[in-house]
């Protein structure tokens, strides 16, 4: 019997070889938006990595939206062209299946990359006034961001909107959004960063609603063929924060308007969140989510080896398992998933002579599913 691990499965109308994702990294590399030649390194070694779904780093959809000066953004034909020829060269020696994660950061927007330190960048420095539900600051001593009025939450929607088109432009077949981590999304989510006293904020039902908003118009907006998802925080891990049974509500009423899958994180809103990090320390929240909807759920978070993969499928905790920093360390890690637990990866024709003895039919041609 093949691994639950690489069994195919469905995303909407998509179908994927296997269970394994490349998670969103953010790589800090790009110029006013513009993928770079780091983004072709980067994305085609872990394009030929045999997993059945590359994610693109968390992509903006405005410039006032990038964590950082040096984000990935898909808001001008600039970005759009420069995107464009990093993913021909992908597509002309990879099979697997790409998609995008778009995102706006708010209040976590105009940063100094992680290498040099994170902090928040003045408009001195280069840097720019952040956007959120409210005019709560994420961290002490931090100037509090704009609170988003009528015409500025339409204009982030529409924005959300325009980078999916130019997204279905380019031939992604995944559009993620970004409701994770403490970003814009999250920040409506979270009774933490959102105290609007209008349709937006409050009660749950409330806080839920520019989130449901915008994932149904990036729907109503895409083909069919596109399968769009989201990415959740499914806790804050701060008391009073956004918690499970929120995110089990959510997520019940993203199943009921299409969502293709959704992908289970938790944290990064608070500066005050109290993590207890281990191995698999995240899967509970896919597990539960799971129970209640009927859509893919991803687990994330110190997946790190194939047979705890292979257990997190095969339990039926998950639908699927998406890998980050583990797929930077091993960019070949579904390969050598497939030789530990007797299954079949697709790989290029070039690297089929390096196929070890021992692992005879390891490497297989293009599988279905992919291109």
């Amino acid at each position: 019997m093949t691994a639950s691990l690489f069994h195919p499965i469905r995303l909407g109308e998509l179908e994927l070889a296997n269970r394994i994702v490349v998670a969103p990294m953010c790589q800090y590399s790009a110029i006013e938006g513009c993928a770079t030649d780091w983004h072709l390194m980067h994305l085609g070694q872990l394009a030929i990595s045999g997993a059945g779904l590359l994610l693109l780093e968390a992509t903006a959809i405005e410039p006032e939206g990038r964590i950082t000066p040096s984000d990935l953004g898909l808001w001008s034909d600039a970005n759009e062209a420069a995107l464009g020829r990093v993913l021909q060269a992908v597509r002309a020696h990879a099979p697997i299946r790409v998609g995008v994660q778009l995102s706006h950061a708010g209040r976590k927007a105009s940063s100094r990359v992680l290498w040099e330190g994170g902090s928040l960048l003045r408009p001195d420095e280069g840097g720019w006034p952040c956007l959120a539900p409210s005019a709560i600051a994420h961290g002490a001593g931090e100037p509090a961001p704009l609170a988003l009025d009528s015409a500025g939450l339409a204009r982030i929607r529409e924005g959300f909107v325009a980078a999916a088109l130019r997204a279905a432009r380019l031939g992604l077949e995944v559009i993620e959004l970004h409701a994770a981590h403490g970003y814009l999304l999250h920040q409506f989510l979270s009774p933490l960063s959102n105290r609007r006293d209008d349709a937006y904020g409050g009660p749950l039902e409330n806080r839920m609603r520019y989130v449901l908003e915008v994932f149904e118009a990036v729907r109503a907006a895409v083909p069919a063929g596109i399968a769009v998802g989201l990415r959740l925080s499914a806790s804050d891990w701060v008391d009073g924060g956004w918690d499970l049974a929120s995110s089990v509500a959510l997520c019940g009423e993203l199943d009921r308007r299409g969502c293709a899958y959704v992908h289970v994180s938790c944290g990064g809103l608070s500066p005050l969140q109290a993590i207890a990090v281990g191995p698999g320390y995240q899967v509970g929240f896919a597990e539960e989510i799971r129970r209640h909807v009927r859509m893919p759920v991803i687990a994330v978070g110190m997946i790190t080896q194939p047979e705890q993969a292979e257990a997190i499928i095969a339990e039926g905790r998950a639908d699927m398992v998406a890998l980050a920093r583990a797929m930077l360390y091993d960019p070949r890690w579904p390969w050598h998933a497939a030789a530990a637990l007797g299954a079949q990866v697709a790989a290029p024709p070039q690297y089929w002579r390096c196929q070890p003895s021992t692992h005879k039919g390891l490497f297989g041609a293009t599988r279905m599913g992919q291109r």
